[in-house]
């Protein structure tokens, strides 16, 4: 069984050699010198060793003490951590928070989760950059980035948000003028929009069970911004390429309608990524907790 009665002696020791004193050691601890005593000898006494050999001038570490010192220290290191996380929790946020995000997907999720986020924390402030660059946020300025990728970032601080799938969109309309789209393979013959960028393809790609299928298509409209596609598409151009974030409110509303929704396509995930451990701040932590619970939100109403 786990003596879990040695932790506070351990933590005691530690103190004690850190400072060689068992006045310093206690104050440190709020204790009494003589229940630093007391912790010091239960120890040696249920290890069956002197740790400390004390003089009236001075504390010597014995050779033993030394190597159990190791052990109690990463104790007394996690004791500080956890009381420093318990500190920061509770901490009005303060300073300035710089995040990189994508334009689309910044304004369609990461600025609802940030006014929210400084309604509630007056003295908290943010710099938000919208832009699709790619940057390497441990040189970079930035505390947070958001990256959207279908593989998984190399980036030690990472944490998952969501996924993105693609799939293909026209107005209830155009659908109508169109010859029936039972399967891909009756997709070349109609006029695409496309993105550009990232997701750039000219070749789209299904899946069903164990089918599939690529399909070339051709393509009158290419950008690389999801809001300049699904305002062509809403127009009538033809069927356009779009995230389920971005068509969701359209398709909603009966502007738009999925074209092969038994057929799955390209699918991406979203992360965030901070720069490192040491400059995780409460703010920082209490945004990340707001966008995940955003985003958390808003699938659970998809998945009804």
């Amino acid at each position: 069984m786990e003596r879990v009665e040695n932790l506070i002696p351990m933590v005691v020791f530690a103190r004690v050699v850190e400072t060689l004193s068992f006045t310093e050691a206690a104050l440190s601890l709020g204790m009494s010198k003589s229940s630093v005593s007391r912790d010091i000898a239960a120890l040696e006494k249920r290890i069956g060793a002197m740790l400390l050999k004390r003089t009236t001038r001075k504390i010597e570490i014995t050779e033993l003490g030394l190597s159990y010192y190791q052990h109690c220290f990463r104790i007394l290191n996690e004791l500080r951590a956890s009381e420093r996380f318990i500190k920061e929790y509770y901490e009005e946020p303060t300073g300035t928070i710089k995040i990189l995000a994508p334009v689309t997907f910044g304004k369609q999720y990461i600025v609802p989760a940030l006014n929210s986020y400084l309604d509630r924390n007056l003295m908290a402030n943010v710099d938000l950059d919208l832009s699709d660059k790619e940057v390497d946020i441990k040189d970079g300025a930035y505390d947070l980035a958001i990256t959207i990728s279908q593989d998984t970032p190399t980036h030690e601080h990472t944490k998952f948000l969501c996924s993105i799938h693609w799939g293909l969109y026209a107005t209830p309309q155009c659908i109508a003028t169109m010859k029936p789209i039972l399967t891909p393979k009756d997709l070349p013959s109609h006029n695409y929009i496309l993105f550009r960028g990232v997701a750039r393809t000219v070749s789209l790609t299904f899946r069903k069970e164990k089918q599939k299928v690529s399909i070339d298509v051709p393509s009158r409209f290419r950008s690389n911004n999801s809001v300049a596609l699904v305002n062509m598409a809403l127009s009538g151009l033809g069927i356009a390429y779009l995230p389920n974030y971005i068509a969701r409110e359209h398709v909603a509303a009966g502007n738009l309608s999925r074209i092969l929704p038994g057929w799955q396509m390209d699918e991406y995930k979203v992360w965030l990524l901070s720069k490192s451990k040491s400059t995780i701040t409460s703010g920082i932590k209490r945004f990340s907790d707001e966008l995940q619970q955003r985003i958390s939100s808003t699938e659970s109403k998809e998945n009804r």
